[in-house]
């Protein structure tokens, strides 16, 4: 007991420290944000505003379009995650229970492929895009993040595939469900804690994404929230401060109300249908 009380105290501290480590950018952007112009100015900043105002939220609606670049982030990030599900979910069952040589070299260079940096992958996908006539529009912005996304998500859903036991599978097959019966009525219920995180991932991916949409996007009303933040610094480099940060505070927000909603279904077990069937 002696042991257990010390180690305990130990991890708690640690995660306690994760958590201020984790919570200090949001707390700091929500106090600049509240902060007036002179209190921005100041050399000796203070953690809490002497003088909260809301000044800087309405001067960043004023300055940009902030609700239309939410809503063309928000429909991107939502299609590309319905997209990334979709398609991986049916590739991770196949990699899963399929395992020739041929699905092992797939999941390998899918797996190698998340180590290519985004400046090496822009020029072909612009010349395909271009091609495809889907430059400077949202369908080829969506485009890009599912390609973007679906390796990691192969890797991701893959894994929880294997923790299904066959046995459900075989017994299904037994009763004269076929392939696609077994993956949709059996498989994929059971693998709704993996399907969330991966649709939640690709989400914030392509929530917060900012190179391929400041490449590929140039129509300033289509342009997505990330794209939209860099308005707020001038031609100099010198930021507009407050508005930025109030604007910032507000794009973090989706993320963050995203996973508060789904984190029940994180932490499910992925056989819970299965003990209860």
């Amino acid at each position: 007991m002696r042991t257990g009380i010390p180690a305990r105290v130990g991890q708690y501290t640690a995660l306690l420290a994760y958590l201020v480590f984790l919570a200090f950018p949001f707390v700091w952007l929500l106090s600049t944000a509240l902060k007036p112009p002179r209190e921005l100015a100041g050399l000796h900043p203070a953690w809490v505003p002497e003088d909260p105002t809301l000044a800087n939220f309405r001067q960043a609606f004023d300055e940009q379009p902030l609700l239309r670049a939410a809503l063309n982030s928000l429909l991107t990030a939502l299609a590309a995650a319905l997209l990334a599900v979709l398609i991986a979910t049916p590739a991770a069952w196949a990699a899963a229970r399929r395992r020739t040589r041929l699905t092992r070299a797939v999941t390998g260079w899918v797996v190698v492929s998340q180590a290519f940096p985004f400046v090496l992958l822009i020029i072909p996908l612009f010349l395909v895009l271009k091609n495809l006539r889907m430059i400077d529009s949202l369908p080829g912005l969506v485009l890009v993040y599912v390609v973007w996304a679906l390796p990691f998500a192969l890797w991701m859903l893959t894994g929880y595939v294997r923790a299904v036991p066959r046995e459900l599978e075989e017994a299904a097959a037994v009763d004269g469900a076929g392939r696609v019966r077994t993956l949709v009525s059996v498989t994929a219920p059971l693998l709704a804690p993996g399907i969330v995180a991966t649709g939640l991932f690709a989400f914030i991916t392509a929530w917060n994404e900012f190179f391929f949409a400041l490449v590929l996007l140039k129509t300033p009303g289509k342009q997505t929230l990330p794209v939209v933040l860099t308005h707020f610094v001038g031609a100099e480099g010198v930021a507009d401060l407050g508005p930025l940060a109030a604007a910032a505070f507000l794009a973090t927000l989706p993320s963050l109300v995203v996973f508060a909603l789904i984190q029940r279904r994180l932490t499910g077990n992925t056989l819970t249908g299965a003990v209860k069937g």
